[in-house]
């Protein structure tokens, strides 16, 4: 998971929501994302959708099988179901999401009894997952005050 967070940091950095993913295989990281929505103006580069599609070309397949994804924000629809698509074994992640959290926040994508079933789990390494999301969001509410005061 700090792998993660320090993927969520460069996100950060590029004033983008902090939001880092990881995937590992055999215990090895073999694709890192972050999001990057604002950079290429795309709304489906979200950090798990990235490192979904390198992972995917690392192992020349596209099931990602024995594969586990750290990611530092419960995932949302659309990542839950790349998730579940790419047969990931298992998610950890670190806070929730109570806006667009597709485990257990706002829907509970996960438990519908699909073909493939994800071991997921939440709350691992929480308060700095959403430390780095409060900072972020502060900033950005300062900023915006600090324009319209112009």
């Amino acid at each position: 998971m700090r792998k993660a967070l320090q993927e969520a940091e460069k996100a950060y950095a590029c004033h983008e929501v902090p939001v880092g993913c990881v995937i590992v295989y055999e215990n090895r990281i073999i694709a890192r994302g972050h999001n990057q929505r604002e950079t290429k103006q795309n709304s489906l580069a979200h950090a798990e959708i990235l490192a979904i599609e390198k992972a995917c070309k690392k192992m020349h397949s596209w099931r990602l099988e024995n594969c586990v994804m750290y990611i530092t924000l419960e995932p949302c629809c659309m990542c839950g179901g790349a998730i579940i698509q790419s047969r990931i074994e298992k998610v950890i992640y670190g806070a929730v999401d109570y806006r667009f959290g597709a485990h257990k926040s706002k829907i509970s994508l996960f438990d519908k009894g699909w073909n493939h079933m994800v071991d997921i789990r939440g709350g691992v390494l929480e308060e700095e997952c959403q430390s780095l999301l409060k900072s972020f969001f502060k900033e950005l509410r300062q900023e915006k005050q600090v324009e319209n005061k112009k």
